[in-house]
């Protein structure tokens, strides 16, 4: 059995099990094979201590149309996992307030103007020199000056390296080119016909208004609305309203922007800088993490499904040599850039084996290139598949190509006759303010999670002894408040969360006091303090002595037994207090009948 009959039969017992076509569960059944197959191929991936990315987007090759043809639906599964792109960075975005922002300077926005404009100038150049006309020569051109900032992203993410010298610029580059996106986008519809050169010049100062109007619009939403709603005391009590106010500000912000015209993940980054100064931003943050975990799998494997391997067997040689060209001409590209606007030698070659992919946007640019069977555009079908098959490829290296970054930084400065210090890093050199949870640069910290009575007295005694290192975590801003008084760090947030435990430093942190009264909340921190620190201590409040062996097997050092300690004090108090004497000797003089009454 080929390949091939193989594919048509597992189709048609897909079909046997699938239900009405274009219904909602026919949908969800779509979502479900990627997600499982991106599970089974993403695991085996990391078993093979390679890049999860690798695992999903291979998974969606397998069970897609052109293979196994489980799911066929790629173009609504591809638009729906485009939002976990935007939720992506939405939250990077929360990590970057403007100041910080500001602060990548000049090089990303010139650097990121210079190689869009010089690899659409070599794509046009090489592709003309192939034979290609100049229409096709321009689009192909345009298709591969941008970079994959899903991709790039999350691998930087993963790898603690968004603040590198090479991740910073490769992020600014990556928003320059989200910003290239429409007008990249009108060139290739004029080319195809559909717009005259005025109604391009039209569209571009419309759509640079309607990016001024969005900006001016989310800054007085974050700014001024915002923080009045998250502080009612209805939001504080009912845990999901937050979660539920999270989302709607992820999306609706990728919403905006797409209904505007504009770039869905550049506005959910610009409405994530904005809202990156609110006290609010890390408990967002870690609200629509799941769902964003989530869409960006499917997105990878999304993209996988516009692979057709048997289409690549058949040209590998030529797949290949594409794929050779443009990581190669986009690195030195790239490289040159940003080495010519002022960055180290050293790190612009990092930040261009990190944009040395060609982006998941060609997806869209080709497929309005090639026009419909009704009518057709400038690209060949032939030349379609050759630039989406090339496209995966280079995301298929992106993971080895970014892991070589430090690598590289770390071999040139040795090379340069600068040896790093030993325990110098590579992959960072920010200022320890720029983050909240970097704003200790020793370590030893004290987390105090919850700051009520109990978290108050501790916090009290700590300073009393000199211990002045202290984080307090906790949902209700009035505690927040108290602890600013007492002069300590304070962080917005839900504990049991690990986007939360982690800002607020738990992986610097030797001592852990929870105070919360909740025996399941205490279970679930412990379980992940336990997982992500292990060797730090931790001293849990006990609110009944019927958990109190449940929290010590579930891994605390130290738990109060709040019944015990009471009746402790209560004995020490009446022990202690003149009417025991009165008490003794009464009962001294009275003899004792209550056998009698037995």
């Amino acid at each position: 059995m080929t390949a091939f009959d193989f594919g048509v039969h597992s189709a048609h017992f897909y079909n046997l099990l699938a239900v009405t076509e274009g219904s909602m569960w026919h949908s969800l059944a779509d979502i479900l094979i990627l997600l499982a197959a991106a599970i089974v191929l993403g695991t085996l991936a990391e078993q093979l201590r390679q890049s999860a990315i690798l695992g999903y987007i291979a998974a969606g090759t397998l069970v897609g149309p052109n293979l196994l043809g489980w799911v066929s639906d790629r173009q609504s599964i591809f638009d729906l996992a485009e939002l976990g792109v935007a939720l992506l960075l939405f939250a990077i975005g929360l990590e970057f307030s403007l100041p910080r922002l500001r602060r990548l300077g000049r090089i990303p926005l010139l650097a990121g103007i210079l190689q869009i404009i010089l690899t659409l100038l070599g794509g046009l150049v090489v592709s003309l020199l192939l034979g290609f006309s100049v229409s096709e020569s321009l689009a192909i051109g345009a298709m591969i000056a941008l970079s994959s900032t899903a991709c790039v992203v999350r691998m930087l993410n993963d790898r603690a390296e968004l603040d590198a010298p090479h991740g910073r610029t490769a992020l600014g580059i990556l928003l320059v080119q989200d910003m290239a996106v429409i007008p990249l986008m009108l060139i290739i519809t004029a080319l195809v016909g559909k717009g005259s050169a005025g109604e391009i010049a039209i569209q571009l100062s419309v759509s640079l208004l309607l990016a001024i109007v969005f900006v001016a619009v989310f800054y007085g939403l974050f700014n001024f609305v915002l923080p009045r709603l998250l502080e009612l005391s209805s939001l504080r009590r009912n845990r999901d309203f937050p979660i539920l106010l999270a989302m709607v500000m992820a999306a609706g912000s990728a919403w905006a922007a797409h209904r505007l015209g504009l770039s869905p993940a550049l506005g959910a980054f610009v409405a994530g800088v904005l809202l990156a100064i609110s006290p609010f931003a890390t408990q967002i943050r870690a609200d629509v993490q799941p769902l964003k975990t989530v869409l960006v799998t499917l997105f990878f494997a999304a993209v996988g499904m516009f692979g057709d391997l048997n289409w690549v067997i058949g040209h590998l040689g030529i797949v290949l040599a594409v794929v050779a060209a443009i990581v190669a001409g986009k690195l030195l590209i790239t490289f040159g850039a940003t080495w010519f606007c002022g960055q180290p030698w050293q790190f612009a070659l990092g930040t261009g084996l990190c944009l040395s992919q060609v982006g998941e946007f060609s997806f869209v640019l080709a497929t309005v290139a090639r026009g419909t069977a009704g009518a057709p555009g400038i690209l060949s079908e032939s030349t379609f598949r050759l630039i989406i098959s090339s496209t995966i490829a280079t995301l298929l290296l992106t993971p080895y190509l970014i892991q070589l970054a430090p690598i590289a930084a770390n071999l040139l400065r040795r090379l340069g006759g600068k040896r790093p210090a030993e325990n110098e890093p590579l992959t960072t050199d920010a200022p320890a303010a720029d983050l909240n949870s970097r704003r200790e640069t020793d370590d030893d910290l004290i987390l105090i999670l919850g700051f009520g009575p109990a978290g108050q007295r501790v916090a009290g005694e700590l300073l009393q002894v000199g211990l002045k290192k202290i984080v307090v975590i906790d949902l209700n801003h009035e505690n927040l408040q108290m602890a600013e008084q007492y002069g300590l760090r304070s962080q917005l947030g839900d504990a049991t969360q690990i986007e939360v435990l982690e800002h607020a430093g738990l992986y610097r942190s030797r001592l852990v006091i929870t105070t919360l009264p909740s025996p399941t909340v205490c279970r679930q921190i412990i379980f992940l303090v336990r997982q992500l620190a292990p060797s730090t201590a931790l001293y849990v409040r006990c609110r009944y002595h019927l958990h109190h062996w449940q929290l010590l097997a579930a891994g605390a050092d130290v738990v109060v037994d709040e019944e015990e300690h009471v009746g402790e004090c209560l004995a020490k108090h009446i022990l202690e207090s003149p009417l025991l004497q009165q008490l003794r000797a009464s009962q001294k003089s009275k003899p004792d009948t209550s056998a009698e009454h037995e």
